[in-house]
């Protein structure tokens, strides 16, 4: 059995159960997620491309990259020589992403690739730096994928996981949980057409290891110097490793 938010269901259904959730909200993920997060997403993306310390010419793969926006900002910091690899299993999503990618400068170092997360499809040792933003947590085996980036990696090559936690103060944590099982379902119904997706979404959140048992999780599987930073009192939190 997965979990798809609080729901238990067969693990070999999850994959259908993602797909099936992004594809429909792939059009209003973009600013449904910059109204929902206040404009946090934005300063969380550009602060965890930032921890990375990227160089020119790196190669980097954004894993689960959605819509691009990590992709795009990785893209600016390895500069001409580098390359992008944006990988995703949900082809609506990369679609959605496309024409914002167009408009960008670094547009021509930013490749698509659609693939299953858990079954990465490059060879060992390829990356410099691999990366996912809120997307680890939808996988139906999120230690395969986190492993799967291990393997791409070159050696000292660096992994960037930002994924949403749960606050670190009470007062803030109560309004958090109101905020998310309250008002973002409602806001999801109203602005977007479905609350059922946005009720995933909190709850996919509570069921996502806290920073701590993460960043365990990434030394058993090898990672050596794992830090991790809450941001906004813990909403969000970037975890840094590097490959040995």
């Amino acid at each position: 059995m997965a979990s798809f938010g609080y729901r238990q269901i067969p693990a070999r259904e999850k994959r259908q159960w993602v797909l099936r959730h992004f594809n429909s909200i792939a059009r209003q993920y973009d600013w449904m997620n910059t109204v929902l997060s206040l404009g946090l997403q934005h300063l969380w993306k550009s602060a965890a491309i930032r921890a990375l310390e990227l160089n020119s010419g790196d190669r980097v793969l954004d894993v689960c990259g959605g819509t691009a926006d990590l992709s795009i900002l990785a893209a600016k910091e390895i500069g001409p020589e580098g390359s992008a690899v944006l990988y995703d299993i949900n082809r609506a999503m990369i679609e959605a992403g496309k024409p914002k990618v167009a408009r960008t400068s670094p547009a021509s170092r930013i490749w698509y690739v659609q693939g299953d997360a858990e079954q990465i499809a490059f060879r060992d040792g390829q990356f410099e730096a691999a990366f996912v933003g809120f997307g680890i947590r939808n996988l139906t085996r999120m230690e395969k994928g986190l492993e799967e980036m291990y393997r791409v990696l070159k050696p000292g090559g660096k992994l960037m996981c930002l994924e949403f936690s749960i606050p670190a103060s009470g007062w803030f944590r109560w309004l958090y949980h109101f905020y998310s099982f309250h008002i973002m379902p409602l806001a999801g119904q109203i602005l977007a057409g479905t609350r059922e997706a946005y009720t995933y979404l909190p709850e996919s959140i509570r069921k996502f290891p806290l920073p701590d048992e993460l960043a365990s999780i990434l030394e058993r599987i090898g990672f050596s110097n794992v830090t991790y930073r809450p941001l906004t009192n813990g909403i969000a939190v970037i975890h840094l490793g590097t490959k040995a």
